[in-house]
């Protein structure tokens, strides 16, 4: 009890320093990916937070699954490196007698992991898309930031705001222009407002402004002053839900409307759990190293197998979506063979004639410290 209570204690200190680590990384690269977006015009600067949120609940069962490896993998690296592991043989204990803890300590981390892949990344998949819709049908206009420049929907026309009047949907000093097939028109006006026509359709009203078309200098250029202008502009109906992709269905969604599409999403959304559960077994045997070597090499193999892993798990989810795979017989070949090599490793850290074997090294080394004496004499 002692032992599982002061392991128990070790994991959660290292799944603490190790989850900050990752999700702090993590949280400031989605923030300034977002930031280039908003000050690129791609979404809106007030949805920052929000997309922020929703980005970290995508990606919080990655972050667990990989947490939760790192933090076993350095707990047993710890205790192989300190010798505890050559004590905890020589007393009889076994290394199976590990994998209680381990899980007790990893169980809630599973279930959160589930949690998160099976309910709230599709939610927030969901809810991502929707603001980002939100902000792609909204009008030309009012897509327009103060101080930027924004192309218009139909890609021939740039619009230019200064700034934007307090308490309304006006805008000030507008600057308009339109590329058509006679050549370039100009407006630019004091004032500007998107308006209905009345038959469903939008203007962009301008107000106390000038407009100018054609070449300066050439005979058919036009300009003129005006009070009031209007010109209509391409907008689309705010149509929030179509043609969402398949990620930001629910699961019972997913299950009620089987096809290549859905069954690919709902193997990935299986996956995370299952890689949770397997990885924090394979922790255990992975976790060996020589006390008189370092420990860097495991944490390196470590992150190879978490890559190797997911990425495999992505290819039968491809082989799912382009058809070439069942689900039936999809989801479930790569989890049983990282299984069988978890407990193939078992078997070999079980083995003590293994020459790896911690109880052989302490031998050789008590064997060359004792033949290293009788030389000095």
């Amino acid at each position: 009890m002692i032992f599982q209570r002061a392991l128990r204690r070790e994991l959660a200190s290292a799944a603490g320093a190790t989850f900050t680590v990752l999700f702090s990384i993590y949280v400031t690269w989605t923030l300034i990916t977002l930031l280039g977006r908003a000050a690129g015009g791609k979404i809106a600067s007030g949805d920052v937070v929000a997309l922020i949120f929703f980005a970290v609940l995508n990606y919080l069962p990655t972050i667990l699954i990989l947490t939760s490896f790192i933090s076993v993998l350095m707990a047993v690296t710890r205790s192989y490196r300190d010798s505890e592991m050559v004590v905890w043989f020589a007393s009889g204990q076994s290394l199976l007698r590990w994998i209680a803890p381990v899980m007790t300590f990893g169980l809630p981390i599973v279930l959160a992991t589930a949690s998160l892949s099976l309910v709230a990344t599709p939610w927030a998949k969901l809810k991502s898309t929707e603001f980002i819709q939100r902000f792609e049908k909204r009008e030309d206009l009012k897509k327009v930031s103060p101080g930027q420049f924004k192309e218009s929907t139909t890609a021939n026309r740039v619009f230019f705001v200064e700034g934007a009047a307090s308490g309304s949907n006006a805008v000030q000093n507008v600057f308009v222009n339109t590329v058509e097939k006679n050549g370039n028109t100009v407006v630019v006006a004091k004032e500007g407002v998107i308006e209905g026509d009345g038959k469903g359709g939008q203007l962009l009203v301008l107000k106390n402004g000038r407009r100018y078309q054609g070449v300066p200098g050439q005979a058919d250029f036009q300009s003129m002053e005006f009070e009031r202008y209007s010109m209509r502009v391409a907008t689309k109906v705010p149509v929030l839900g179509a043609d969402l992709p398949v990620d930001t269905f629910t699961t019972m969604a997913l299950i009620a409307a089987p096809n290549r599409y859905t069954m690919a999403e709902l193997l990935w959304r299986l996956a995370s759990p299952l890689m949770c559960a397997v990885l924090m077994l394979l922790a255990i045997p992975l976790g060996f190293v020589n006390p008189r070597a370092g420990s860097s090499v495991n944490l390196i193999l470590a992150l190879l197998i978490f890559f190797t892993y997911i990425n495999l798990v992505k290819v039968f989810e491809g082989s799912v979506k382009q058809g070439k795979a069942q689900f039936g017989t999809a989801w479930w070949p790569l989890h049983l063979t990282v299984g069988l090599l978890v407990m193939a490793l078992f078997a070999w850290r079980l083995n003590v004639n293994h020459r790896y074997h911690p109880l052989v090294l302490l031998n050789a080394w008590k064997r060359s410290r004792i033949l290293g004496k009788a030389s000095a004499k």
